[in-house]
């Protein structure tokens, strides 16, 4: 019998029993006690599949059988099996042609294992939809040779268009993570140009080719610290705390929002609620004002203050032409 085979012999031995002596499995199964113990490893460590050992029945049984169902290969509680389905889910809306050839084998095999407890990956992509919303074309190419150069710790010679400027500008970068950001994909990494560590929105590079230098090494942790301290996509030193106060109505949504892991809020007597927030870089930050309206009010600092409104005049001007 091959050791799959025997693995999953276990599930059949150990079912409609209260518990199986030891002895009774090395017997059905013709193994000796040292690949039994190796077996009860491999079915608890790599298959989870819950086989315990009752003192008081002297024998081996499957735990909590009623709350868990099994898929080839794998043990699943229900809450597993709905996590399953929902990344089944992603990975069909997924962009067509990022990483879609690469990853429709895991597809096809998720597929096989619903499908043996009677769940249809098709039924949940008809009740569970993903809104993707300011989503941006990206190029198959760049999006690729990107995440080699990351997962492969290599230099890579990229041209990267700056929205803010117009310009574009060649050069040389040692990716230390990918992000995906609000439907769109970034890399942080090591600018060999401005000798710093930035945020580069990856459907913005035009062109790209790896090399063969090895990345300029940061550790992890490092590189999440430090671009995470600024607000959204910024990274870098923190410029500035806003504080933020909205409305009664429009708090109901906001205190339980997450702008920023170091956020502090405040719900004030009269239903409004105060937000401050650090920031790097306030191009986002403003975006993200603007989009309440009349429902939030910049309390300060007074830069923020007044590049939000002149943002507003520009806009009324916009209107009144």
């Amino acid at each position: 019998m091959r050791e799959i085979e025997r693995l999953y012999s276990y599930r059949t031995l150990l079912t409609g029993r209260r518990a199986v002596p030891r002895a009774e499995i090395l017997k059905k199964l013709e193994i000796s006690l040292a690949t039994f113990k190796r077996d009860l490893a491999k079915l608890r460590d790599r298959l989870n599949m819950p086989v315990v050992f009752d003192r008081d029945l002297d024998g081996y049984k499957l735990e909590n059988t009623d709350a868990r169902q099994e898929l080839p290969g794998l043990w699943f509680s229900q809450e597993e099996i709905l996590a399953l389905l929902t990344i089944q889910n992603m990975i069909g809306q997924l962009e067509p042609g990022i990483l879609g050839s690469k990853l429709k084998p895991l597809q096809k095999r998720m597929d096989e294992m619903l499908a043996t407890q009677g769940l249809s990956a098709q039924t949940l992509a008809q009740r569970v939809r993903l809104v993707h919303a300011g989503k941006r074309r990206l190029q198959l190419k760049s999006f690729e040779t990107v995440a080699k150069a990351t997962l492969e710790r290599r230099q890579i010679s990229i041209t990267h268009f700056n929205r803010q400027t117009g310009k574009s500008v060649t050069r040389v970068i040692s990716p230390q993570q990918l992000i995906h950001y609000r439907d769109n994909w970034y890399v942080d990494a090591w600018c060999h140009l401005r000798k710093e560590l930035r945020s580069f929105a990856i459907d913005a590079i035009t062109d790209s080719s790896l090399l063969e230098t090895e990345a300029k090494e940061f550790d992890p942790q490092i590189v999440q610290d430090k671009m995470k301290e600024g607000y959204g996509i910024f990274g870098g030193q923190v410029k500035d705390w806003a504080t933020l106060t909205f409305s009664a109505h429009r708090a109901r949504w906001v205190q339980n929002e997450e702008w920023h892991p170091d956020q502090t809020g405040t719900l004030n007597k009269d239903g409004t609620y105060t937000l401050r927030i650090p920031y790097s870089d306030e191009r986002e930050l403003i975006g993200d004002v603007l989009r309440f309206g009349d429902e939030v009010k910049v309390d300060g600092p007074k830069s923020l203050v007044e590049s939000i409104e002149r943002k507003i005049h520009t806009t009324l001007n916009n209107y009144k032409k």
